[in-house]
Parts: C-alpha cells; sequence; structure tokens
C-alpha cells in the first residue's frame, strides 16, 4: 500500500450536514447515534464519554477511523483536534485498520526475565512479521507492548485486549492454529477495511516547527550522549530571541555555563 493510500486512512470523509446513502460510516453512524448520546448523558462533562465512544466505534469498525474521530468530536461538539490527541495518546486504539486478532506481547522486566524475548521471537518467526505489522491474509496484527500489569503470571500477552498468562511456544502453536481454525475462544475483530501490512501512523511527516530546524532529529528531545538535546540547548542560551522567552538558568545566569574545556557544550 502507497504513503498516499496510508495517508488517506487519516483524513475524514464523513459531514454530518452532508448525507451519503448506502456509505457504511454513515448507516453506522446513524445507528451508534444513540448509545453515544446515552454515554454523553451519563458525565457531567461529555468530554468524558470520548474514550468510551472511540471504544464503541471500534468494536464496530475494527479501529478508530478518523471517521469515527470526526463524528466524536462532532457529537461532543469539540475541536477534532481534541479527539485526535486524545486517541493518538492511548495504543489500546488503532488508527488504521488491523488484524483480526490483535496480538500484543509483553516485553517489560519481568516477563522479559521469564522468558518473553524466546515468546516474541517465535511470533516473528511462525507469522512472518515484525513489531506494528499485520500478516498479508489480515488475519493477525503483532506488537511488542510496555507492562501489561501482569507481571506474577510473566510471560504475558492480550489478544484482542484479553489477557493470556505463563506463555509457552507450545501454548502460541496452539493458540495460532484456533485463530486459524476459527474455535480461538476469543472474539475475532471487525475488519470493515482490508488492513495494510502496518498501522502505525508515520512520525517522519509533515513540516517541523522552528524549534525543530537544525537539530540532527526534530523528534527526539535529547538526553545523555544525544547531541541534537545540546544542539537545541545551545540555542536557546545563545539566541537571545529564545533566551528572552526561556526559564532556562543558564540562559540568565553566565557563570553557570561549562567551559569547552570542562568537557562543556559551548
Amino acid at each position: 500500500m502507497s504513503t498516499a493510500e496510508h495517508d488517506a486512512d487519516l483524513i475524514a470523509t464523513w459531514d454530518p450536514y452532508v448525507p451519503r446513502p448506502g456509505e457504511f460510516f454513515d448507516e453506522l453512524y446513524v445507528r451508534l447515534k444513540p448509545e453515544c448520546e446515552a454515554l454523553i448523558a451519563l458525565y457531567e462533562d461529555s468530554r468524558s464519554a470520548l474514550i468510551p465512544m472511540a471504544h464503541l466505534f471500534q468494536e464496530h469498525e475494527g479501529y478508530t477511523s478518523a471517521n469515527a474521530l470526526a463524528a466524536i468530536a462532532h457529537l461532543l461538539k469539540q475541536p477534532p483536534a481534541v479527539v485526535e490527541s486524545t486517541i493518538s495518546f492511548y495504543t489500546l486504539f488503532y488508527r488504521k485498520p488491523v488484524g483480526k486478532y490483535m496480538l500484543q506481547v509483553c516485553r517489560n522486566l519481568s516477563c522479559i526475565i521469564n522468558g518473553a524475548e524466546e515468546i516474541m521471537a517465535y511470533f516473528r518467526e511462525h507469522l512472518g512479521i515484525g513489531h506494528l505489522e499485520t500478516t498479508p491474509d489480515g488475519l493477525f496484527s503483532y506488537e511488542e507492548v510496555e507492562c501489561l500489569a501482569a507481571c506474577d503470571r510473566a510471560p504475558c500477552m492480550q489478544v484482542n485486549l484479553r489477557f493470556k498468562y505463563d506463555l509457552t511456544p507450545a501454548m502460541v502453536d496452539d493458540m495460532l492454529a484456533a485463530m486459524r481454525g476459527g474455535t480461538y475462544g476469543v472474539k475475532p475483530l471487525p475488519q470493515t477495511k482490508t488492513p495494510g501490512r502496518h498501522w502505525k501512523v508515520e512520525a517522519e511527516t509533515g513540516k517541523k516547527s522552528a524549534g525543530g530546524v537544525g537539530v540532527s532529529n526534530p523528534n527526539n528531545a535529547g538526553g545523555v550522549g544525544d547531541r541534537s538535546g545540546v544542539i537545541m540547548l545551545d540555542r536557546i542560551v545563545n539566541d537571545a530571541a529564545f533566551a528572552a522567552r526561556s526559564h532556562e538558568r543558564l540562559a540568565h545566569e553566565p557563570q553557570l555555563r561549562p567551559s569547552a574545556g570542562d568537557g562543556g557544550h559551548h
């Protein structure tokens, strides 16, 4: 699938004021609107219904489409950016189509100590895909995730958000066979659109902000051993336009600045 096709997944085509008879999402919206309104009525602040509404649309579409985000924004009377910023924060929402079975293996400390690396390698080998990828038949999507809070049953994973504990390669074989055979105990996700190879949203698209120009990696704010962070600090300290707006002590107390001979960055 091309970059343009991937980008199209993130652009809403639904409009509350332009009826489109026969369009899947338009009919889904009409069907789910009463449930959405009931969710909104549960909360003093209507924005509290945002996440439950996103779950509702994902349960019926298999992912939280751009149309779903537009519909949620409309129902909540919120700017689309408010909805998108919330949904993009949570990895439990998929902003592009995914497989019928979302396999999420925990890679945090307890799971790693108890063999998660072997389990992850086993999944990758037997599915033929890597992290954040979907099998060509659209059946499986695979992700290696942060702590699932089941450290006493490590290594663990989730299948469509349902837990599976004490994983072994033999269990993986049985699970995949059952899913392929349609007998697995967890309901597959609906699949209203054929998924692509991956469902991630590309981080390297779009114009960078002025503060991200001239650094080695504008997507990384920097840290120990990261030159881009050092360059950014130099800009704040040495550029009067930045320094005037900064609370960084080095910008206002020159005596604190290390010299180049001391291993400093000036």
